[in-house]
Order: structure tokens, then sequence, then C-alpha cells
């Protein structure tokens, strides 16, 4: 776009201001009615428009709205729009301060450029210093060819920024558009990345050169849409329906956040009461009487949270663990959860790698941790033993053992082998460890161990003619209760205490109340090897 130069007077105070509203006007403007009416048209929204309902309203303020990129080659230097292909600012929602930075595909197809690098690391910078949360949204066709390396360096100097941002600042990232290459990478380094469904992708390789190399078809959506990246990659957080649902989300989350990690989380007025009500006796009756019956762990967990409200992180990823967010006590906790209903809550790879990074990110932030057992162990499987569950289960643990905030445990049914060490047992660092009287905590299950202990027994029963499967139940039972009681666990001081379902939400709130103050440190070190 060739500049057009104001008519006003420059050469006094009136024209100079004319002047300034002229290119403000134009820095706003620059991409064309033709541009904004194109984007409209795939059902999204203009980089503007979609800050101006993340943020609270009238709260941007934006930052290098006059940045333009210096590029002469391949005819640029004759379309040199105000703003460049991003834009930048900070703004408050609900009140606190964040930065924001959204990409504008309607101006060089949000391809980043020199210009438009600087800009992105100049608000990162900023969020850093002044520690606020910083919020991407993406909508790029990637690095500008036109601007070869020194557009690849910008992705390099912005890859590091969020690496030094990581664990000090909360980052959110939202793909509203493509975000392809090597520009993949600054999402995958954030907290968080949400995905409009239909409208975004990600993916290092597209289908063109994937066909070219390996000869495998296979479509956009397919390979890098936000479908495939929340239900099977797991790169993604959350689907989103729509670009409102998407910034809805993100703004729900960071209610949940602190700024910065050595600030608090917000605290809400809480109507707590610490006294069993009629609502928490429900849990009494939840588990079923046959330990193979599943339950809905999120039942469990809308009991024991303010308001029922629990912001599920990665619903659509290895639903047989829940991670979410919640408020105790009108206070955010983490909460991880087994969950009975999805592959009877064991533990595998997708399961334990989804865990282990909730983990971290809320040891990082100080926000405390609630976990909820209900695991019969890990899935069994050579795909699961070929793919590594050993090295990559042990990042679940490894986060566990390295946390220092309060770590409260509820013990709800199963808690066999080592899934039961792993899912935030006391040898690990927990703080409070609880168990309802449903509990089972044992090397294994009792079915598997009277194959092994009763074996004897079992044979005798059946040379004698007995009803073998009501030999195995009674002695299954006998197992479970000399062995897997949670009261031997609790003689031994293995748990803090064996409570009734309904006492769970007062003892959770007492327990992380008495917590508040908690001091822990590790080890002088440059930092550990965790098991990647």
């Amino acid at each position: 776009m060739t500049e057009k130069r104001s008519e006003a007077d420059l050469s006094t105070t009136a024209g100079k201001i004319e002047d300034l509203r002229h290119r403000y006007h134009e820095a706003v403007h620059a991409n064309g009615d033709a541009a904004v009416k194109k984007q409209h048209a795939k059902g999204k929204k203009t980089a503007r428009e979609r800050i101006d309902i993340l943020l609270d309203k009238g709260s941007f303020v934006e930052v290098d709205e006059f940045v333009r990129h210096r590029s002469n080659a391949f005819g640029m230097d004759v379309n040199r729009p105000y703003g460049d292909s991003v834009v930048t600012g900070f703004g408050t929602i609900h009140g606190r301060q964040v930065a924001v930075y959204s990409q504008d595909f309607t101006v060089f197809g949000g391809s980043l450029g020199e210009a438009a690098g600087n800009k992105i690391i100049k608000i990162m910078d900023l969020a850093i210093s002044t520690g606020v949360p910083i919020i991407g949204i993406l909508d790029s066709g990637g690095a500008r060819i036109q601007e070869g390396v020194v557009a690849l360096g910008k992705y390099g100097e912005i890859f590091r920024k969020n690496t030094m941002a990581s664990g000090v600042i909360p980052q959110i990232s939202i793909i509203m558009g493509p975000a392809a290459g090597g520009a993949v990478y600054s999402p995958a380094l954030t907290d968080f990345v949400i995905m409009v469904d239909k409208t975004s992708n990600m993916f290092v390789t597209g289908p063109d050169v994937i066909l070219t190399v390996t000869g495998e078809e296979v479509g956009m959506e397919e390979l890098g849409g936000a479908r495939a990246h929340n239900e099977t990659s797991g790169v993604a957080h959350y689907l989103a329906s729509d670009e409102d649902d998407a910034l809805d989300y993100a703004r729900n989350m960071l209610s949940f956040l602190p700024q910065n990690n050595l600030a608090e989380t917000v605290v809400y007025d809480s109507h707590s009461e610490l006294e069993i009500t009629e609502f928490d006796k429900k849990l009494n009756t939840l588990i079923p009487d046959s330990p193979n019956q599943p339950y809905d762990m999120r039942t469990v967990i809308e009991h024991l949270v303010d308001e029922a409200n629990f912001l599920e992180v990665q619903p659509l990823f290895a639903p047989n663990i829940l991670i979410g967010f919640a408020r105790v006590d009108g206070r955010s906790v983490g909460i991880i959860a087994n969950q009975p209903s999805a592959m009877a809550g064991t533990l595998n790879i997708d399961a334990g790698e989804k865990a282990a990074r909730f983990v971290r990110f809320c040891d990082a932030f100080s926000i405390p941790i609630v976990t909820l057992v209900d695991v019969p162990g890990y899935l069994p499987g050579t795909d699961q033993e070929w793919a590594g569950v050993i090295r990559r289960g042990a990042k679940l643990l490894y986060a566990y053992a390295e946390a220092t905030v309060p770590l409260v445990t509820v013990i709800t049914r199963k808690a066999y082998g080592g899934a039961y060490i792993v899912m935030g047992s006391k040898q690990l660092g927990a703080d409070i460890n609880l168990a309802w009287p449903s509990a089972e905590i044992a090397v294994m299950g009792g079915q598997g161990a009277v194959n092994i202990l009763f074996r004897d027994k079992i044979k005798e029963a059946e040379e004698a003619g007995k009803d073998i499967a009501k030999v195995r139940a009674e002695l299954a039972a006998e197992y479970t209760y000399n062995v897997a009681s949670p009261f031997l666990a609790a003689e031994r001081g293995e748990l803090d205490g064996v409570i009734e379902p309904a006492a769970t939400r007062v003892s959770i709130i007492k327990a992380l109340r008495a917590l508040r103050t908690k001091r822990a440190s590790l080890p002088p070190k440059k930092h550990g090897n965790i098991p990647l």
C-alpha cells in the first residue's frame, strides 16, 4: 500500500494533529474493507475485533501502531502498511492487566517478518518486565518468504522469549487460523493452547509436502485441525465452537491464574460452610458396591468445589484422567483426578503426560493441587511398553515429587501398584492424604492377587467341585480386608485419615487453610533432568 500523504499544514500544531489522526486512521484501517469482508466470509474476525472481545471494553492500549517493514525485496517497498501484520498492546481482563498480540491475516496473510517479529518480542518483554500474562492470537501464513532468514531469526527470538517467560508469567495461545511450519513452536512453548473448530489448524509440514515426500494423502483438517490436536495429539487444551467461545474460555481461565509467579491468585468471596450439608451427603451414595462398576469423577469434583464450577482443561485428550481449575473456599486450586468411566481410570502415556504438565504449571504459579484417586494401575500392552511408558510415565512421578505447593490427595476407591505411588502419594511429598472407606490400597487388586496367593486353594476348590467364582470372590474379599483396607494404611501413617465421602469438601477446605503458610524448598541445583 502506497502511503497517502495528509493534506494538513504541517507548519502548524493543528496541522500536525490532523496528520496524526490521518496516520492513525491508516494504521487502524490498513487492511481495507475488501480484506475485512473476505476474513468475515471465512467465519473469522479481524485482529482488532478479537482484541475488543477479549479485553475489557475500552481498556486496550495499542503500541507500535506506526511500525512499518523496511524490506525492498520483490516490490515490498511499495506496500508498507502501518502496524505491519500484527496488532500489539495491553489492556485488562476482569480489571487485571494483560499483554496481547493478535496477528492480522488481512495484512500480508499475517506472515511474520522483521517488523512484526520485533513488535511481538517487544510486547513479550513488556509482559515479562511488568509481570502480567500474555495472550497471543495466531492467524498467520508463517514466515514472510520475502524477508528470508531475517523472518526465521525473529521466530527464534520469540521462542527464546517464550522459554524465558515459562513459569514466570502465564502464557496463552489462541489459534484462530493457520499456524504452519516453525510458527507452531511458539504456541507449543506456551502454557495453554486454544483452537477454534473448523477454522484453525497447526502443522509442521502441510498436506502437500507430506504427499510429495511420503505419498500419503491427508486433508488439512484431518492433519492439523482443531479436533485432531484436541483429541489425538494433545497439542491443544480446548476445542472452541467458535471464536467467541475461544476468547471467553481464555478470559475464564485467567480468572483462576495469578498475574505472575510471585503474585497470589485472586481470592473471591466464598460462602463455604464448614458443616456437612445435604449436598455433601450425596457423595455417600456415589461409589457403586461393585468395584468394577464405573462412575463419573466429575460428579465428585462438582461436590467439592465452589459453585460446582470446574474449568476442565484438555477434556478431549486422555479422558481417563481429568485436569482443570476450580475454587475451594474462594481460592484457586488445580484438580487432577482419575476418571473411572473412561478406560476404568487406568494410567497410560497420554494421561501421565497430560497430568504431569498440569502439575508443573500449578507448581510454577503456586496453585495448590487436589488429587482424586481411583486408579487400578497402568494400562498394559505392548503398544504402551514400546512407546516408552516407563520413561514417559515417570514424568508424572517427577512432577509430583518436585512440586512444593500444598498437595492434598483423596483416594476414593482403587489405588493399586505403581499408579498409587504416582498419584500424589505421601511418599512423593503430598501434605495431606485422605481416603474414603471404599478405598483399596495394595500392590494389586483382589482378583489379581487371588491367582497368586491362593492358587492352591482354588485348585482344591476345583477338585472338590465347588463354585469357583464364589470361592474367588470370597478370597478376594478376604485379601482386600486383610491387605488393601485403608485402615491398614492409616495405621502406618500412609494416610492422614479415613473419612466418609460427605466430609470430603470440609476436610479439603480445612487442609488447604492449614497449608497456606507451607514453606518448602528443593536442593540447590541448576535444574533437574526430567525424563523427557
